[in-house]
Order: C-alpha cells, then structure tokens, then sequence
C-alpha cells in the first residue's frame, strides 16, 4: 500500500475534502484548512487570465498563458529539457499544501495523500493513456529507471540492449546490474541526427541476439532525437522482449499514450515539459508485464498482496513529500486546459523559427532531426563554429538574460534550444542576436 493511499484510508470522513476534489492550487484547501486557500485566492491569482485553449500557434493566441508565469521580466528561460519552468499555479499549489501541514499536520497529510489517490494519479494516468493502476509516482525519471531496471527479472548471462544515445541514468542502472547479476549490456550505435525511423528501428534489429531479454531505449533523447516507440516496442513484444522506455523528454511537450505505444515500462519526469513541482516523476509497468518486472522494494519483488491492487508495492517505500504531488494537481489543469496535441503544435512552431533563423547563420549546423518523425517538438541542438557550447551557456545568460544548455555529447559540441508554450518569437530573435555576436 503506497504511503498515498494509507494517507486516503486514515482521512477523517467528517471533514469536508470538497476542495481537495478539483484540481488546482484552490482545492489544496479543504474546509479546516481554509487559511491555506488565502494565497491561492490572492489578488494575483484572480488578476490571472482564465486557462482556455489558445486558438492557433502565433504568440498573440498564448499571450494570456504566458500570464500565469512569474519570470522575472527580461528573462528568457529556454531551458526547460533541464527543469521546467512551472507556472504561478504551481508554486502557489506547493506552497499551499506544505502550510496545510504546518497548520494540522497528521490532518493535512491525510489530506493531501486522499486528494492525490481520487485526483492526482488518475488524472495523471488518463494523461498517459494508462491505467491507474499501472502507474506510481516518483521523485524523477531517473528513480522510475532504476525501479524498472532492477525489477526486471534476468538471469546471468542474459543480455540487454541499450542505445547509444542513453542519458546516464538510463545507462547506470544497467551497468549496476552487469556487475551485480552477470548479465551482459549491449550497446547499438545509433547516429545523431537520425535519418528515419525505419534507420532506428534496422539498427536496433540488427543487433539483437538469442539471448536479448530487455531492449532500453528513449522516447527523445536529450538531444531531442524522436526515437519510433511504436515500432521498437512491437518489435520487442514480436521476440518475447521487455521494452524498456526512458521518457523524460517526452511526458508534457506532445500527446503520449502508454497503451497506443505498448512498451513494458515507462519512466518520465514531470518536473520537464509536463512544468510539475521540481522532484515529481512517474513509472509505468503495463498490467499483463508484471510477471516480468518485479518490485525492487518488496520482499522477494513480490506483487501486490491481496488487500492491496496494482502498482502498490512497486511504490518507493518512506515518506514522500505530498505537497509536491499534490500540486501536480495545478500542472495538469494547465496541460488539460491546453491540449497535449495544441502544446505540441505550439513548442514545434516556436522551434521551426528558430531552426529557420539559424540555418540563416554562418557556422551554423543545426543536428535535429531533419523530419517531425525524428525529431521532438520543442528541442534544437545545433552546434556553431568556433563556440564552445558550455562556454556559451554563460555568455548567453551574462549578455542576454537568456537560459539556455549545452550537449557536448554523441560527438558533439552542441547547443541545446528547448522552447516551450510560454517562449515567443521576439525571445528567439533576442537568442540569435546574441548568438551571432559569439564568441567575441
């Protein structure tokens, strides 16, 4: 039983929990709780324009969203493959549920714990085309890979496939287990950029072997490379194969349904392109997959036991900290109100500028892919000549006012471009002005 759900059992049935049952940094506070409600009801927040589902993909239809964002003026955050940049919402959500506890605190965190059970996970799973009993949450991706990693039940001498593009901790975890269990981990190399989906998919076949038991793999790498989930995951189903899914860079930038794609497990962050409470994540084990993938927390990665269902004992045992989840409650008000498939819209025209304003740039070679199919929405790497891509993060920041990142990795010396709803044209102008007057 997951700390959540005892927190649901434990709540006082007398007292009201009507806020605790809609989403929001409102419904942080219930009836005793009223004083917690005080900052959410702020003059700011009502000053806020309503959260309605911008018509097109030019700025002046997301003007109104950028409103619920409080960076600082003249900052451009363009960061956010790194953390997120959550709105007011958000951070009025966390700060509500932590007063909750500080005011009653076995009261507040029963609360908080049934208002994430009824209106948290299954919002979230509905998010992810999933069931609520597929899912847990998480601090991060990160902890989501290694639950999945070391659940999966293998034996010395059987084999992993990874690709080259892992993020650390996608790859970590199965190093951990070579040395600890004696499987074997394979690594394919997979080119950046990608030329197609059917390169991906012919590269991951062609090396497998007999004894391949797990491929791992992301949905979009760090350096924003679409990889075909679809057709990776059937081709594992087809041998017998646990999929494995890194998705960090994917929960919140375009519409992911776990279903529809039919890997194993999945693992993301929340606190990325979905703009949760920084330590929020999720993992998924697909219902019939359980015999495959243990829990690394119960005794003997046993299941679930009678008087519990689904996901309960995968969860992370201790204490987690409820305020967090709880406000991923006002995250997914944003992405419902927006639309998964109107944010990715969005991200992939702001990135479609930018990409057109720096192939217009003399050492400039942009390393995205070069077709929707393989490359994310709202990521952009490029490198630029006589730039060093860390080197430039800094320079950016000090005369632009502008965040960015650097991805001097798969052989590159790269600058990472991560654009989301709330980033405009203008901003994008005002990075290429900068960009262009480097390294000088």
């Amino acid at each position: 039983m997951t700390e959540d759900s005892r927190s649901a059992r434990k709540a006082n049935p007398g007292i009201s929990r009507r806020g605790f049952l809609h989403a929001g940094a409102a419904g942080l506070a219930g009836a005793p709780l009223a004083a917690c409600a005080a900052e959410s009801d702020s003059a700011a927040s009502r000053r806020r324009p309503a959260l309605t589902r911008p018509e097109g993909v030019e700025d002046d239809a997301w003007a109104h969203i950028r409103q619920h964002f409080i960076l600082e003026p003249g900052t451009a955050y363009m960061n956010n493959a790194s953390l997120g940049m959550p709105p007011a919402s958000v951070a009025e959500a966390v700060a509500a549920g932590y007063e909750a506890l500080s005011r009653e605190p076995l009261q507040g965190k029963n609360e908080l714990g049934a208002f994430i059970a009824a209106n948290v996970v299954p919002r979230m799973a509905a998010q992810l085309g999933a069931a609520t009993d597929e899912i847990v949450l998480t601090r991060n991706a990160s902890e989501a890979l290694h639950m999945g990693t070391v659940g999966i039940r293998l034996e010395r001498g059987d084999e992993v496939l990874v690709t080259s593009q892992e993020h650390p901790a996608g790859r970590r975890p199965w190093d951990y287990r070579a040395a600890r269990d004696g499987i074997k981990v394979n690594t394919v190399f997979i080119p950046s950029p990608l030329e197609s989906e059917e390169q991906a998919v012919r590269l991951v076949e062609g090396a497998l072997t007999p004894a391949t038991r797990v491929i791992a793999f992301c949905h979009v790498t760090r350096g924003g490379h679409l990889y075909p989930v679809r057709q990776l995951c059937a081709l594992a189903r087809e041998r017998g194969i646990v999929s494995h899914v890194d998705g960090a860079q994917a929960v919140g930038m375009f519409p992911v349904n776990l279903h529809d794609l039919g890997c194993d497990t999945y693992s993301a962050s929340l606190h990325k392109w979905l703009l949760g409470p920084m330590g929020t994540g999720v993992f998924y084990v697909r219902a019939d997959a359980r015999d495959r993938v243990q829990s690394a927390f119960a005794p003997g990665g046993d299941l679930p036991p009678a008087d519990d269902v689904g996901m309960a004992a995968y969860q992370p045992p201790g204490t987690s900290s409820l305020p967090l989840r709880a406000a991923l409650a006002a995250s997914l008000d944003l992405t419902e109100a927006l639309d998964p498939e109107n944010v990715a819209a969005r991200t992939r025209y702001l990135s479609d500028q930018l990409k057109s304003r720096l192939a217009a740039m003399p050492g400039v070679t942009i390393l995205s892919g070069p077709t929707p199919a393989t490359s994310c929405p709202g990521s952009t790497i490029f490198e630029q000549e006589g730039v060093d891509a860390v080197e430039a993060v800094s320079l950016v920041a000090r005369r632009g006012r502008i965040h960015i990142d650097e991805h001097q990795r798969d052989g590159h010396n790269a600058i990472r471009i991560s654009t989301h709803v709330y980033n405009t044209t203008a901003e994008i102008d005002r990075l290429v002005d900068v960009l262009a007057g480097l390294p000088a």
